[in-house]
Formats: C-alpha cells, structure tokens, sequence
C-alpha cells in the first residue's frame, strides 16, 4: 500500500501550465492521499538569463518573489515550465531518485533526467518514460463540473440551452483581432435571436479588454452574460452547466477542459497559425471531438480523453515502485 504523499506542484505561476501540474498531482492524491503544495518560483540573475539546462548549481537559482525551495524533500515534484526544469532534476538528483521527478510538457533536456514526463500527441516526444495524452491534463473532473452545475444551475431559464464561450487572447502565433470578435459576436447574436440560448462568456488573463467591449457591443440586445472580471472566475461553473461549449483556439488547456465535459466543443477560429497548436486542434477535429465553429449548434457524442488519470496511475505505479521492500 501507498503510504500518503506529499506532491510539489512546481511552476513559475502561469495559471495554464499551473493547473495542467495541479491536475495531475490532485489526481494522485485523490488516489492514495497526501497533499499537495504549490511552488511558484522566481529566478534570480544571473540564471534568469541562461537556458535552463546550461544553470549553475540550479539549487541556487531561487530567488525573491517566489516560493522557498528547500528540504525537507516531497516525495514528488510536477513541474511545468521551463525554468522549472532544473530545479526538478536537480532535487531528483540530491535525493538520489527518492523524490519522484515528474514534468508536464516537452522538457527539452534528455528524457532519462525525469522519471516520468507527460505529453499531448501534437508535442515530438516519444520514450520509455514518456506517456503521450490525447489533450492536455487538466483539473476538471466529474465532482467538479458536478459541483459547478448545481452552483450556476440557479441563474438558468429553463428550457434554455446553455452555451459556454471560453475567450483566449492573442500569442505569439494567433491573433484575437477586431476582425475575429466582430464576427464571434454577430454568430452569437443570431444565435440567441433564433433559439433559446443561456449564453455566458468567461474570458480570460490574456483577453484584451478591447475584444471583450466588441462582444460586449455585439451581444448588448441578448440576454447574453459575460464575467466582468470581479470576484471568482465563474470558469468551472459554467463549465459544468454547459450543454456546448465554444473555445478559442489558441488554447490547448481550455479546449483539453471542455473536452473533459463529453459536452459537444466547438473551436473558434483565430487568425494567425502555430504548428503545433493547430496539429493539435486539427487532429481533435479529424477524431471526431471538436468542430470549428461556424454560427449553428449540432449535437455529438464521444468518450471524454482521460488523459488526467492516466498520468496519475503512472505515477501511482512509480510510487509502489519505490516503496516495494526489494527497492530499499
């Protein structure tokens, strides 16, 4: 048996690659129990300023403004980032393999400095110690879409199908343009004057605040709601009320979230290209998850990745690894 475990959620407090990290690690403790802790870092020069596989003494490289890194050791770290990377190796290494190193994206440094890592299939990474997921992992399960739909159930006319909007914002491949969000909301526009539709649109960090008054604009003679940004990010809640779900698509995590639902996901079109992001949203289309939004809603059905999960058993299946009596 698993004896309870104590999981370092590692990153550098980029919510997206957070809750991927968090994810999985709540899953194992779920599991076998224990806790989890959050660690957000920051680098101090001058490692903020090289490459995270060339750092000096990595142990060194924490800095004010983030969390402590220091002993006593957990039992693992999940980390996700890349100035995380180090740091992770580096304690797998002072503790000579008792803390489980474990590594949520394309690491970039040899595979073998981890003893687990975690890629989506649109990420050029294959080996012995790499599980390769259909989406992204994510924090989204059943009790909390559960919990979401009975918190946001009160605010719903019923008979009203609800439709979720997830808003990204523009990167360094895809644009959230002007263009994009006029025609967004004109769809949705039409939409709620056609059918009976309880419309609500959580935004994101990075939607630009011009983007959400376009919206905002376009939807002003619907019924339509739209996060305003004050108090707790309706995210989850609308997500486990939602009937169909839009997401834009630059985001692997929010598309990976709404997936979770088994809800029908429509992706919104951004413009701009990204090799690896549009492989990924491509491919969900080519398999029957997704469709690409285009002002009408379908119904569909499939089998919600579990991708979480599986990350989480193999994990599980380290951590028995270790405690077995011929590896002490």
């Amino acid at each position: 048996m698993i004896q309870p475990v104590t999981i370092w959620v590692m990153t550098e407090g980029h919510l997206g690659m957070e809750n991927q990290a968090r994810g999985v690690a709540e899953a194992v403790v779920n599991a076998v129990s224990g806790t989890v802790v959050v660690k957000r870092i920051a680098v101090r020069p001058p490692w903020r300023w090289l490459p995270a596989g060339a750092w000096p003494t990595p142990l060194l490289a924490v800095g004010n403004g983030g969390d402590p890194i220091a002993p006593p050791w957990p039992d693992v770290v999940v980390s996700c980032g890349k100035r995380t990377i180090a740091l992770n190796t580096a304690i797998r290494k002072s503790t000579r393999g008792v803390t489980l190193a474990v590594h949520i994206q394309h690491p970039h440094v040899p595979a073998d400095r981890f003893d687990l890592i975690v890629v989506p299939q649109h990420d050029d990474l294959r080996g012995p110690n790499v599980l390769v997921t259909r989406a992204a992992v994510h924090r989204v399960t059943m009790d909390r879409l559960a919990r979401g739909r009975q918190a946001a159930r009160a605010g719903v006319s019923n008979g009203r199908q609800a439709v979720t909007v997830l808003i990204g914002g523009s990167n360094n491949r895809h644009r959230l343009t002007e263009a994009v969000v006029t025609r967004l909301g004109g769809q949705l526009a039409s939409l709620c004057a056609t059918q009976p539709v309880d419309l609500r649109i959580t935004p994101s960090r990075r939607t630009d605040p011009a983007m959400v008054a376009i919206l905002k604009d376009r939807l002003s003679e619907t019924d339509a709601v739209i996060w305003d940004g004050s108090g707790d990010n309706p995210y989850f809640d609308w997500l486990g009320l939602a009937d169909t779900v839009l997401v834009t698509w630059d985001s692997v995590s929010m598309t990976s979230e709404a997936l979770a639902t088994g809800k029908p996901v429509y992706v919104v079109p951004m413009e701009g290209a990204s090799r690896r992001i549009d492989r990924f949203q491509k491919q969900l289309e080519a398999d029957g998850y997704t469709r690409t939004f285009a002002g009408k809603l379908d119904h569909w059905h499939y089998e919600p990745p579990d991708d979480t999960a599986a990350a989480a058993a193999q994990i599980q299946a380290l951590l028995a690894a270790r405690n077995a009596p011929s590896s002490r």
